[in-house]
């Protein structure tokens, strides 16, 4: 089979495509003919090994342990190993795996749910990771029917799905952040506002907000909490810096510190795709409540072109590989 593959870590040239052997199913996995797979940024950073944290977590400390990038995929069942009880050859999936940039790859049982019949494999395929992630920002900031949300990185792949999602489940007034060519894309998307930070400053908000969910940037805890109304909730999912060993995660674990000592909740958010989550998403997409946002989609043969374009931040929604 054909595949995406990495020997060291480094820039999007240490990318090849490469001829190698088709994985094969073990316990509780299905072997998957992949369709599509997505891009999110956790593929650069294992791409590089940055922050070096990463390589302590397991993910190989002078090498990448896994040659194959990629986990958002969609795809067909091909076979089934040992123990696999909810699906079959044929059926149309769409969820997370190990090495989805390639033809083929070995996917958990339980990390794949039935793909939406409204999209095709290239929408679904940028659907579990980034959603997921909203969804549970969503979920941990405590959003109750009609509150007001702020959601800073609203162009991007999470921040796409967290204004969608937050007006599905009740908030009364949702105010995308983002730059001005992503405006109308988060406008269309059912934000009711639009903040364009490269000409003014979301935490210099006149309304305060019930629940900030800061995706992109890295602007201080004390501005973000300005945002807020008294007993207001800031959720961190991410913010990228040049930290070699944590990265961007030093806001998290400050903000874990000081929530015992405020009225504002501060939480930083550790998210992973589960199948109920996946199945809960994919209701959403039928209800027509939730839509993909795919920016551009690249054959398999570019995905480092791919991965620079969605490094230099403007990417509006999602990128998908076609496989």
């Amino acid at each position: 089979m054909r595949a995406i593959v990495q020997d060291v870590y480094g820039p999007p040239e240490v990318l090849r495509l490469e001829e190698i052997d088709r994985p094969v199913p073990g316990p509780g996995e299905v072997l998957l003919r992949v369709h599509a797979a997505g891009l999110d940024q956790g593929v650069w950073h294992l791409m590089t090994g940055t922050p070096y944290a990463l390589r302590a977590a397991g993910f190989g400390l002078r090498a990448p342990k896994q040659r194959i990038r990629g986990m958002d995929v969609a795809g067909r069942v091909e076979s089934v190993g040992p123990g696999v009880t909810r699906l079959q050859p044929g059926d149309e999936v769409y969820g997370t795996c190990t090495g989805s940039l390639a033809e083929f790859a070995c996917a958990k049982e339980d990390g794949l749910a039935p793909r939406p019949a409204r999209l095709t494999p290239e929408e679904a395929a940028v659907v579990p990771i980034s959603a997921s992630t909203a969804l549970q920002a969503l979920r941990a900031g405590r959003l109750e029917s009609g509150q007001r949300v702020l959601v800073i990185g609203a162009g991007g792949g999470v921040g796409t799905y967290a204004v969608q999602l937050a007006k599905a489940l009740g908030a009364g007034h949702v105010t995308g952040v983002c730059s001005t060519p992503k405006a109308e894309l988060v406008r269309s998307l059912g934000a009711d506002e639009i903040v364009d930070y490269t000409r003014e400053d979301p935490t210099h908000a006149p309304h305060p907000y019930d629940l900030v969910i800061d995706i992109g940037g890295n602007r201080p805890l004390r501005a973000l909490r300005r945002a807020l109304t008294p007993r207001g909730t800031l959720i961190i999912v991410g913010g990228e810096t040049d930290g070699r060993w944590i990265g961007g995660h030093d806001r998290q674990l400050r903000a874990l510190l000081l929530s015992p000592f405020t009225r504002h909740r501060l939480r930083g958010l550790a998210a992973g795709p589960r199948a109920e989550d996946l199945r809960a998403l994919g209701e959403l997409v039928e209800s027509g409540a939730l839509t993909p946002a795919v920016d551009r989609t690249y054959p398999l043969a570019e995905v480092p072109d791919a991965i620079r374009r969605l490094r230099e931040g403007l990417v509006r929604g999602k990128i998908a590989i076609r496989i």
